[in-house]
């Protein structure tokens, strides 16, 4: 493949790559601040998340429903640690409001 003068390379990335940045984006990451970071296109990383959902792109082989699972698993971790923060902020908010009785 030769690049005319004046026009970019096409950049691939491996599928370790684009796993990692999906996991990124699972963890509840925001799309601009990963893109940002790794120097690629925050439309590339919604291009390889839908390809995941619709089990094309990234994950061609029988390994589909493997990544999903993990994918959801981190998303659901993610989750969960939030909404133990928030179960441990109310917790301190009314021992400090039961206190001023």
């Amino acid at each position: 493949m030769t690049v005319k003068p004046g026009q970019k390379a096409r950049r691939k990335y491996d599928a370790s790559f684009k796993e990692d940045v999906l996991k990124m984006v699972a963890s509840g990451r925001p799309v601009g601040e990963i893109a940002q970071a790794l120097g690629i296109g925050e439309n590339l990383i919604y291009r390889w998340k839908n390809g995941l959902k619709k089990g094309t792109g990234t994950a061609k082989n029988d390994g589909v429903q493997d990544q999903n699972l993990f994918l959801e698993n981190e998303r659901l971790r993610a989750e969960l640690r939030r909404t133990e923060q928030e179960r441990d902020i109310l917790k301190k908010a009314l021992g400090i409001l039961g206190r001023e009785k």
